[in-house]
């Protein structure tokens, strides 16, 4: 029988875990681990109190580095890399193959990231007056301390200040293992598969390693932005007369009082309608101002600060299944799957005006600073020293995997061959010749628009969403569109409605149904409860939708509900068959994504950062071949051969969108 070993620490650290992330938090040189609780085998859960004076005795070390023994907890990354700080490993990754993680095991079941959340989910009982008490002692004990008269002015409290807290505090830390065997003894009954915990490992190794950024760029940047804010706050006072320019309430009731009519927000949107019909110079002027302000927000640049290691590097920066339906990773810390799109000319010389902090040459070259401030965020990644960076990404990768999963073969035809999806879809749309729609043409603007808001059942609501007006089209021929659309991809009309009626059948009859390649099912274990309707993906790989049942919509429908955490609760939500293809879409990109991390770094090659369908290698100077990575990409995945893939990338000395 395959042993275990459950783990909890609780740890101490000037640095703030939460901005500076995991790796700054343990490099700190006041890091300390100041308790240790584990089980072996399902036993009874000890608690070594590191903090005053107790060693972790032999056998549990030597349980430690056996490799026949699987170490679980929950947020495994935290426990695995505290512990090669403190036993001073100098290769952490190598320990990773002992190791597996109960928080992402949950995920992958669809169930909420948080332990207590997940016990809710699961049903094991809730002591919420005992969790309130835990956050507290971890403040009072895991962190720096005001100094006051009330606690002697020191800076941390210690166990012997407050020994009977402390005493309540080593319960806490081992509940949470007995809690964290008790998910795990229910999430068992579904395992992950061996292939997912391989990626999860080599997500560790890509956070582990981390991409440099370049602090002169950071630091020109919010120099920049305190002296561009200051100046606009100035001029908007003297424009406006208010107190504060930069509050809502004050501003809106400023606006409309001057354009005499009710302003009831500043969001871009409003702001960007408002300049479209206001003639007012001030008022005019005053908006741009507060277009500019939005701008300037440095909560990025300020990130990089708060994160970036001793060496001139961030870790930390993704989070594996972040999006537990789909698989895909989420951001963490700096949130580079968000950052803003670069499109102004002559990035290197920008970047050396920000650096140089000179305001008055930004504003000359290129007019607006906060705007280049905003669009540098991403170059402020950077190689090291005789490194490039070699940015490579699928090619309209959904599009592709949706016609492939559809069968629509005149789309796959355009991907196997010129992969001008958005000139081909006017074509078929619209009957004119795919050599007349060019660049720039109306047909190629509702070509574009089309695919961009319409493969996933989406309507009218969704290129209006999408930006349909702003681009130029009428509403009224926003239908014809969606209907000209829908009627050249039957395909992938049918491919939702025939998971939507696959998925009301699964739950009519409990009984396993196939679907382009996809087979639906509903799971259920008698002993635990738990219940999933669950999607099994070409992979192998399963997508799992908890406390899955039948009842009507908004629309009066049958529908495939399941519950999801909203906020602070666990509730349900339904699906429909658009949805739930693009659940499958996204899957399969992401397995696309997967598959190729796992190609590249067993190639040798040194990922930093993988950003949706893009992936960002750190390569020697010499050694920086494009034409390697898109090969790799873009060779046939085992489990769908036919699915054709392309890949394009770029060799650059800072991040950018090529």
């Amino acid at each position: 029988m395959p042993r275990r070993m459950s783990i909890d620490l609780e740890t101490f650290s000037t640095e703030d875990l939460k901005k500076s992330g995991l790796y700054r938090y343990v490099q700190s040189p006041d890091f300390q681990i100041l308790l240790f609780a584990y089980s072996i085998d399902w036993g009874p859960v000890e608690v070594i109190d590191l903090a005053q004076g107790e060693q972790i005795p032999d056998h549990v070390v030597q349980a430690l580095f056996d490799p026949t023994v699987t170490k679980h907890a929950y947020n495994a990354s935290f426990e695995w890399y505290c512990l090669s700080k403190y036993f001073n490993l100098p290769h952490p990754e190598a320990w990773l193959n002992q190791w597996q993680c109960t928080m992402i095991h949950g995920m992958y079941l669809g169930y909420p990231g948080k332990l207590s959340a997940v016990g809710e989910a699961l049903g094991l009982p809730e002591d919420k007056k005992k969790l309130s008490i835990g956050l507290s002692l971890i403040r009072t004990f895991c962190v720096p301390q005001r100094p006051t008269k009330n606690n002697g002015n020191r800076t941390r409290t210690l166990p012997q200040h407050e020994p009977e807290k402390w005493e309540l505090f080593k319960e806490y830390c081992r509940q949470d293992v007995v809690t964290e065997m008790e998910v795990a003894k229910r999430l068992e009954r579904f395992p992950m598969p061996e292939r997912e915990w391989t990626l999860w490992r080599l997500d560790q190794v890509i956070n582990l390693r981390g991409v440099a950024v370049d602090m002169d760029v950071v630091h020109g940047a919010l120099a920049i932005d305190e002296q561009l804010t200051s100046q606009l706050i100035q001029e908007a006072v003297a424009l406006t007369g208010v107190d504060n320019p930069n509050s809502v309430k004050q501003l809106t009731r400023w606006l409309s009082e001057e354009i005499g009519e009710e302003v009831e927000d500043l969001s871009k949107k409003t702001v960007e309608k408002l300049l479209a019909k206001v003639d007012e110079d001030k008022v005019r002027r005053v908006l741009e101002i507060r277009q500019q302000l939005s701008k300037t927000s440095v909560k990025k640049y300020q990130a990089i600060v708060n994160t970036v290691c001793a060496d001139g590097r961030i870790r930390g920066l993704f989070q594996f299944y972040g999006a537990n339906r789909t698989g895909r990773w989420a951001g963490r810390l700096v949130q580079v799957q968000n950052l803003p799109r670069n499109n102004i000319s002559h990035l290197g010389m920008a970047r050396e005006f920000v650096k140089q902090r000179k305001v008055d040459h930004i504003q000359l070259v290129y007019g607006n600073v906060a705007d280049v401030l905003s669009q540098l965020i991403r170059t402020a990644f950077v190689p090291k020293p005789g490194h490039k960076l070699v940015v490579c990404d699928f090619s309209s990768i959904e599009a592709r995997v949706v016609a492939w999963l559809a069968g629509e073969e005149w789309r796959l035809e355009v991907f196997r061959t010129h992969g001008k999806i958005y000139e081909a879809s006017a074509s078929q749309m619209f009957g004119v010749p795919i050599e007349q729609i060019t660049k720039g043409s109306d047909l190629r603007q509702k070509g574009k628009i089309a695919e961009l808001a319409l493969g996933y059942q989406g309507g009218v609501g969704a290129l209006v969403s999408m930006g349909a007006l702003d681009m130029g089209l009428s509403a009224e021929e926003l239908e014809d569109i969606v209907q000209r659309w829908r009627a050249t991809n039957r395909r992938i009309v049918d491919l939702w409605r025939g998971l939507e009626n696959a998925a009301i059948y699964v739950m009519q009859t409990g009984q396993a149904v196939g679907i382009r390649g996809l087979i639906l099912a509903r799971e259920y274990d008698p002993v635990t409860g738990q219940d999933f309707f669950t999607i099994q993906l070409p992979s192998g790989r399963k997508l799992y939708y908890p406390k899955p049942f039948l009842a009507e919509n908004k629309l009066g429908k049958a529908a495939l509900h399941y519950h999801v955490k909203n906020g602070s609760k666990w509730e349900p939500t339904s699906t429909y068959g658009g949805k739930l293809t693009e659940n499958v879409v996204q899957a399969i990109s992401r397995d696309c994504l997967a598959e190729a991390l796992l190609r590249l770094h067993a190639n040798g090659h040194h990922v930093v950062m993988h950003i949706h369908d893009e992936i960002v290698n750190e390569t020697p100077d010499i050694a920086a071949d494009v034409e390697a990575v898109e090969r790799l990409m873009a060779e046939p995945m085992p489990w769908a051969p036919d699915l054709p893939l392309g890949a394009e990338g770029f060799v650059a000395d800072f991040y950018q969108k090529g």
